[in-house]
């Protein structure tokens, strides 16, 4: 399912949500030197994504070795303020796709987002919503070494807060079929509810398989910040409108 436009009018242009979707691909294209067809500079990588080791030992730091596979973690290593880190970590992305998917998510549902509460306080759940998927990276995996990137956990807590102040809204949804394909309006508390369920599942799947099938992706960090967006919602919204026009018929 692939979310195109949901039904919820704003009354002010979203400003902040297209500055941070400007944002995060300025970061991928000139700051982590990635490309289309391919991905960002792993050395950039290391150095500001956000590292769980690194969190719980801020003694300490990680690196590439010298033959750029592998990451060396102890005390000398040199590299940016690890603190830094768990900001920069919220704007890199690990390649075009990855970048792509996020700001879609971010655009359909951050500008209502952004429309129920002040520029401020938007800004400041945007943030803390990545601070607390980081922490739920870290809180499951405290020793991992692998850096965690992405504005996935961010967007997460707009997706939670969404969930909450637009129950009855509807998103226009491509959905694939093997060859076929069709456009239909479904409930966003459908998409989103099956989206977090996701996580979760693959989240445990990851815990119990000994040999790692996440494929790389930081689900703990999603759930982290979908539970901030569920959880916080009501303390930055100032407002919001209930407006639930009737469904439109499938688009073939």
């Amino acid at each position: 399912m692939f979310p195109l436009k949901d039904n919820i009018p704003t009354d002010r242009f979203p400003v902040l949500t297209v500055a941070l979707i400007v944002v995060n691909v300025l970061m991928y294209f000139l700051f982590q030197e990635g490309t289309l067809f391919g991905g960002p500079d792993d050395e950039i990588v290391v150095d500001y994504g956000a590292i769980p080791y690194e969190v719980t030992h801020l003694d300490q730091g990680c690196e590439l070795s010298r033959g750029g596979r592998e990451l060396a973690c102890g005390e000398g290593a040199d590299g940016p303020p690890t603190v830094l880190t768990l900001l920069t970590s919220m704007f890199m992305h690990g390649g075009i796709l990855h970048l792509a998917g996020n700001m879609l998510f971010l655009w359909i549902f951050g500008n209502n987002v952004e429309d129920s509460m002040g520029r401020g306080r938007y800004i400041g759940f945007y943030l803390l919503g990545g601070l607390a998927a980081i922490a739920g990276q870290v809180a499951v995996a405290p020793d991992a070494v692998v850096p965690t990137i992405g504005a996935s956990g961010a967007v997460a807590a707009v997706l939670g807060g969404y969930v909450l102040l637009y129950p009855r809204a509807r998103v226009l949804t491509l959905i694939f079929i093997v060859f076929f394909f069709t456009i239909i309006e479904l409930p966003a508390l459908l998409i989103l509810g099956f989206w977090f369920v996701q996580q979760i599942a693959f989240g445990a799947y990851d815990l119990t398989n000994p040999t790692g099938g996440g494929g790389g992706v930081a689900y703990f960090a999603h759930i982290g910040g979908f539970a901030f967006g569920l959880l916080a919602i009501k303390l930055f919204a100032q407002r919001h409108k209930d407006y639930s026009p009737p469904p439109k018929y499938p688009v073939y």
